[in-house]
């Protein structure tokens, strides 16, 4: 799913003008992190209905004209990460917090765009197009579930690597890791090692995923899911996988601790 944020006064006139020219299932999200689906208006519930609720920590009213949430606060990255599977662009708006690409209809100097909200379109559809998506374990699953091969399936294994904090009590906590990509090389290798791996007997698909820029303790870093007709073959291919990954693809890995900051491959 490829995000842009989009700010100013014009923001609204300018999501709906890209929505009717972008090609597939498009979220907006508000400023205040609620996603409405672009092909629906906004869900309203009975208040009835909603009051005998209140005892729930969560609610989602579903109907035929959309859908309405009620529960604790959640982040922006939560709200994408749910989006994240069945969409194919999000466009967030009123949020210039957010740490995501955007577009400005006014001023705003730290915006990838500023462009005019009746103007000339083409360019911000190339930026969307630019974009690293935003993937999640479950957007890389739903991906193979979809395959055309999934009928011979009965396996998909999966591995998720994240930012650890320290290997031992003593260590020095990291703070975030930041990674950068030699663009082009990058991409073309991570798609070549999927199709040689693909080629291996019993198994169906490889998506394998990493995520760059400024990744906090805690939070994932890259992704491999397997799809296979047996259990050996997709924890064999996971494992081999990620080894290659991390092997054959030009990323570079900064780590920031609360005492140092160092690339990593220079350490090494």
């Amino acid at each position: 799913m490829r995000t842009l944020g989009i700010v100013g006064s014009g923001a609204a006139t300018l999501a709906d003008r890209l929505v009717d020219r972008l090609d597939g299932r498009v979220a907006l999200v508000r400023g205040d992190g609620t996603p409405t689906e672009s092909a629906a208006a906004d869900g309203t519930t009975d208040g009835g209905v909603a009051a005998r609720r209140e005892g729930a920590a969560t609610t989602y009213d579903l109907g035929p004209e959309g859908w309405h949430a009620r529960g604790r606060p959640t982040s922006l990255g939560d709200v994408l990460d749910r989006l994240a599977p069945d969409h194919d662009y999000a466009l967030v708006l009123g949020r210039p917090d957010a740490r995501v690409a955007r577009v400005a209809t006014g001023a705003d100097p730290e915006a990838d765009l500023r462009v005019d909200p009746d103007g000339d379109l083409d360019p911000i559809l190339d930026r969307l197009e630019d974009l690293e998506p935003h993937e999640t374990l479950e957007s890389l699953v739903a991906r193979v579930k979809a395959s055309p091969r999934a009928d011979r399936a009965g396996a998909i294994a999966t591995f998720t690597g994240r930012v650890r904090a320290r290997d031992g009590e003593e260590d020095t906590p990291t703070q975030y890791l930041e990674f950068e990509k030699y663009e082009g090389v990058a991409e073309r290798r991570t798609r070549e090692i999927e199709a040689e791996l693909e080629d291996r007997d019993g198994v169906l698909d490889v998506v394998m995923h990493h995520r760059t820029g400024v990744i906090p303790d805690g939070e994932d870093i890259v992704f491999v899911v397997v799809l296979a007709g047996h259990r050996r073959e997709a924890f064999r291919t996971v494992e081999d996988g990620i080894d290659r990954l991390k092997e054959e693809v030009p990323i570079f890995k900064k780590e920031v601790t609360a005492e140092e900051t160092f690339w990593v491959h220079e350490r090494d």
